[in-house]
């Protein structure tokens, strides 16, 4: 006995669907549609150039009206097009049954609302999706949940609540359960941040199942994706400046030349920074011997014992890191406008802030204890009574 048959095809405005027809009294059936599709074709009609990026779109020449069409898509378009289809497929309503009344009414089984960010680093996005996942973990937690969904969550609220890494193959992705209803988040074919709230029973959000409600839960879904997001905002810095810091602190290659990293920490380096920005090579730009003295006397050293090859090598690495460029028919260097912000900074944030904040942290305990000190010590004595608590081994 065939229990179910499915009747698959390409709508002009809806793009490929399906419909699934039960055989046996009360004849359910069900509509699959997949909006992505419907936008593919409304810009194909509208003669807007895009590039698809498997179900989803990659680049558009129009965003703004694409946003448009995504945003017409409306209950009674998708009534519509059942009520065409079912003129034309077969299914178990005859003509008599229609005539007397008998007719599909549609409800929503599940609906998916997805958000997709496409990256101009797609490695990038890599990396940041994977710290993303390692901070979040508690995210899908009661005590978490509010953040995502407005509804407050108790001990007595209904569901399941948990978060969920999952890897297919090297590709992981991150699921967050809420009742019924899940976000799934994954980098979607390495080159963008897929977000994608999918609603299982519409009665979580104390919404009816009929059609009417799509709006109430296309407004849920997206504020979900966005919460989302901003919470893994505030939680996590997304490493804007991950490649002027990749620049100066990593080994490059440029021109056919190698250059060494510029290390943060290393006495070398740090007292290389501080000769670049004295008030007395910034005027008229420096050459080998001048740059040579100051550096020895930062670094403690004889200036006749810092030989000008050694000085060589380190103009040679601030000049492809892009710290300093040489002066045209010149053996003078100046420094660039990139090299006086990379150098102030690393110094500064080496000197006030690295230094003396892990001598407040690491030092032997005191009468006399900073803020610093006093907070890690506060977080300690928590951890400890949480571990005590759980019965974890010390």
């Amino acid at each position: 006995m065939v229990n179910h048959f499915y009747v698959y095809c390409v709508d002009r405005d809806f793009g490929p669907f399906f419909l699934k027809f039960c055989t046996y009294f009360p004849y359910n059936a069900k509509l699959c549609i997949n909006g992505h599709e419907w936008l593919k074709r409304q810009l194909t009609q509208h003669s807007i150039g895009f590039q698809a990026l498997d179900n989803g779109v990659l680049s558009c020449e129009n965003p703004a009206k694409a946003q448009a069409l995504c945003e017409a898509l409306s209950a009674q378009k998708i009534v519509a097009l059942l009520r065409k289809w079912l003129r034309l497929l077969p299914h178990p309503f005859t003509p008599a049954d229609r005539r007397a009344g008998y007719r599909y009414d549609v409800s929503i089984l599940q609906a998916a609302f997805s958000l997709t960010q496409v990256l101009d680093r797609p490695v990038t996005g890599r990396a940041f999706f994977e710290e993303v996942i390692r901070e979040n973990l508690d995210i899908g937690r009661p005590s978490q949940a509010q953040l995502i969904f407005e509804p407050r969550v108790t001990r007595r609220t209904p569901g399941q609540f948990r978060t969920r890494v999952i890897t297919d193959g090297v590709i992981p992705s991150l699921h967050v359960d809420y009742k019924s209803s899940r976000i799934k988040q994954y980098h979607k074919q390495g080159r963008a941040l897929r977000t994608e709230t999918t609603i299982n029973n519409t009665r979580d959000f104390s919404i009816g199942k009929n059609l009417r409600n799509l709006p109430a839960l296309r407004t849920i879904g997206f504020q979900a994706n966005r919460r989302l997001l901003n919470v893994q905002t505030v939680s996590h810095d997304c490493a804007i400046g991950e490649k002027a810091f990749d620049q100066v602190a990593r080994p490059l290659a440029r021109d056919g030349l190698r250059a060494s990293a510029l290390r943060c920490g290393e006495p070398r380096t740090h007292a290389l920074l501080g000769a670049l920005v004295l008030f007395s090579v910034q005027t008229q730009g420096f050459n080998n011997t001048q740059l040579r003295t100051q550096l020895a006397r930062l670094l403690g050293e004889d200036p006749e014992q810092y030989s000008a090859g050694r000085m060589s090598y380190d103009l040679r690495r601030l000049r492809l890191h892009g710290l300093i460029r040489r002066i045209a028919r010149t053996h003078r260097y100046e420094l660039t406008d990139q090299g006086l912000r990379v150098a102030m900074f690393f110094n500064r944030t080496h000197a006030r802030l690295l230094r003396p904040g892990l001598a407040e942290a690491c030092a032997p305990d005191t009468t006399g204890q900073s803020a610093l000190r006093a907070a890690f010590d506060h977080l300690q004595r928590l951890i400890d009574q949480r571990c005590e608590d759980l019965k974890l081994a010390a």
